[in-house]
């Protein structure tokens, strides 16, 4: 198993490439990253890793990651926002863009599986109301617009360029670094989902869906159990 991890230097994505080389102890884990720097120094000592230097306008260095050879993308790829709800992230939406030129390369290069943290903010034709829900995602949109656009443009270019990959879109509500890996996947409005759930548990599920397959071209919510 040949992997690619985008986001791998945030904590969410270092608990990724943690989660990867736990459940496939055989497997390379590709690192797409801006500062590999900031990358743990037990990770980069990894022989198993393989860190390319690029940023999201970078295409020729992500083209020289994607043609290693890689079975599954896994990205922990988001914009930041702080707990006040501020953010200084652009209002041209350069992830959902980046993500564009990415799926041009899986299909290129013949890759398939595509796992990308998402949010509520996605909708998905099986949520049902839900106040607490409704209310996070207004409150995102009113104080952190160009990250609630970037958000919403990812899971659209996902779906829609992205409509042959086998892809999952792990919305996740407030993350916390608690060490619980218990999960409930399903959709907004279920009577069952949160709105607090582990980067621990949000690393545990995505990679478990490599080999669970329960969410191809599916969008699930995923909360702490």
């Amino acid at each position: 198993m040949r992997f690619l991890i985008l986001g791998a230097t945030g904590i969410s994505g270092v608990l990724l490439v943690r989660k990867a080389l736990e459940i496939y102890p055989d497997a390379t884990v590709i690192i797409f990253a801006r500062s590999p720097n900031k990358i743990p120094e037990d990770l980069r000592n990894n022989g198993s890793l393989t860190i390319v230097q690029g940023t999201l306008d970078d295409l020729d260095e992500l083209e020289a990651a994607v043609q290693l050879g890689i079975d599954v993308v896994l990205s922990a790829l988001g914009p930041v926002v702080s707990p006040t709800g501020r953010t200084n992230h652009p209002t041209n939406t350069p992830i959902a863009t980046f993500y564009g030129h990415l799926i041009d390369l899986l299909h290129k290069y013949n890759v398939k599986r595509f796992i990308s943290l998402s949010t509520a903010s996605v909708t998905d034709p099986n949520d049902k109301p839900s106040w607490k829900y409704a209310a996070i995602v207004r409150a995102v949109r009113s104080v952190a617009y160009p990250a609630y656009a970037d958000i919403v443009a990812m899971g659209e270019v996902i779906r829609s360029k992205g409509q042959d990959l086998d892809y999952t879109l792990v919305r996740v509500p407030f993350l916390t670094n608690a060490k619980s890996e218990g999960v409930y996947a399903g959709h907004i409005g279920d009577g069952k989902i949160g709105v607090i759930l582990s980067r621990k548990a949000f690393a545990a599920f995505s990679v478990g869906e490599i080999g669970n397959r329960q969410w191809v071209k599916g969008a699930p919510m995923i909360s702490n159990a």
